[in-house]
């Protein structure tokens, strides 16, 4: 199996301060905005990015502000593997009813579990927006989901695999394709 290396860490730090500053500004401010990561990367995703706003809206309070989601039971290959183990949910103080609730992801690509996030925010409130950033957009769509903030769109072969690493979890920061 051949990998190389797509982005190092700069690239994505780089990404990552642009996502910031877009989801402010579409967001007219950093007022009721919620960042729900889906575990694990787009959590720790979900937190660079709090980082970045806090760092530059001082207004934004990444404590109260960011979460996390997990939508283990939501997803429609749990007869395929239904050993997966299922992540805590945290949903800031505030809740989700009539905030924008931003849902952050490593990588987008059949779109089936940006599905089951929306189904399992279904079930904590009402959000007055949902909207989607993604490190990493990789094409091959199999429901009608796009992403409001992509990082970088990386087209691939349905036989590569993209893996996101990250400091937190693997010891360095790259976007690397298997092939």
């Amino acid at each position: 199996m051949s990998a190389r290396t797509v982005l190092n860490s700069g690239d994505i730090d780089r990404a990552i301060t642009r996502i910031a500053h877009e989801i402010v500004e579409a967001n007219h401010g950093t007022s009721d905005l919620i960042l729900l990561g889906i575990p694990t990367r787009g959590a720790l995703l979900a937190d660079k990015i709090a980082t970045v706003i806090e760092k530059y809206y001082p207004d934004f309070d990444s404590s109260a502000s960011v979460g996390t989601l997990d939508i283990t039971m939501y997803r429609d290959d749990l007869s395929k593997n239904p050993t997966r183990s299922v992540k805590q949910t945290v949903i800031p103080a505030v809740g989700v009813d009539e905030k924008v609730v931003v849902l952050v992801d490593d990588v987008l690509y059949s779109g089936r579990t940006i599905r089951a996030a929306l189904d399992a925010l279904s079930d904590l409130g009402r959000p007055s927006a949902v909207r989607l950033a993604i490190l990493i957009d990789r094409g091959h769509r199999e429901l009608p989901i796009r992403a409001d903030y992509v990082g970088k769109n990386l087209p691939t072969s349905r036989t590569e695999h993209i893996r996101l690493n990250l400091d937190e979890s693997d010891g360095e920061t790259s976007v690397v394709i298997d092939a």
